[in-house]
């Protein structure tokens, strides 16, 4: 796996996808917001319509049963969990910390900083090192009319990855680096936006493309 597809914040809205299958990847991974609070009924369907191996995660947009939904689907859920593929090591961490509007997959800083505590502790070291959150971390690509809204503790364990895939703030699409470390939020695919990841051979060679169809 070289070229990854990054998808994010679809809220229901599947009728751009078909338009991301022209280009080339050996994978997607798909940052979270799938759904806009349910229904999980089309999720299975959506994610089988690409053929490359898939990795997810919910987004706090989408109702905590999405999880089943996803570890039964033809993707791999990553939502806490993380895997170790050829030079590049995947973690996963759903939901987002918490908003003003009482979405349904919310977490504590607490919450967050304990499993990204569990996962870094645990997973493979790798040539490239990838945190796929939902939330933004701390003064990355968070700012909402000039107040910073991500995570204190995602920005806490970034320095644990090489890159970090996130998404939730629509506006604050682009790519940025934060101590060495790379960030892309890559606009939501609701709107026709991605992001193109190139996997160099060597530590830190990491290539990213936003995208639009």
């Amino acid at each position: 796996m070289t070229d990854v597809l990054l998808l994010a914040d679809l809220h229901g809205n599947f009728g751009k996808l078909d338009a991301f299958l022209s280009y080339d990847y050996d994978a997607v991974i798909i940052a979270g917001d799938i759904t806009n609070f349910g229904p999980l009924e089309p999720v299975d369907s959506v994610l089988s319509n690409f053929e490359v191996p898939c990795f997810a995660i919910p987004g706090n947009c989408d109702p905590r049963e999405i999880v089943d939904v996803l570890e039964r689907s033809d993707a791999v859920c990553l939502h806490n969990s993380w895997i170790a593929l050829g030079k590049i090591t995947l973690a996963g961490l759903g939901g987002s910390n918490k908003t003003p509007f009482d979405t349904p997959f919310e977490l504590t800083e607490e919450e967050i900083d304990k499993e990204l505590t569990r996962i870094t502790n645990h997973m493979d070291k790798n040539v490239h090192n990838v945190l796929l959150c939902h939330a933004p971390p701390y003064e990355a690509l968070d700012t909402v009319e000039d107040n910073h809204v991500g995570s204190q503790s995602i920005r806490k364990h970034m320095a644990r990855f090489d890159l970090v895939c996130c998404a939730h703030i629509h506006e604050a699409r682009g790519i940025t680096e934060v101590d060495g470390v790379k960030v892309v939020n890559p606009g939501p695919a609701s709107e026709g936006y991605g992001a193109i990841i190139r996997f160099g051979k060597e530590p830190k060679d990491i290539h990213i493309e936003l995208i639009a169809v």
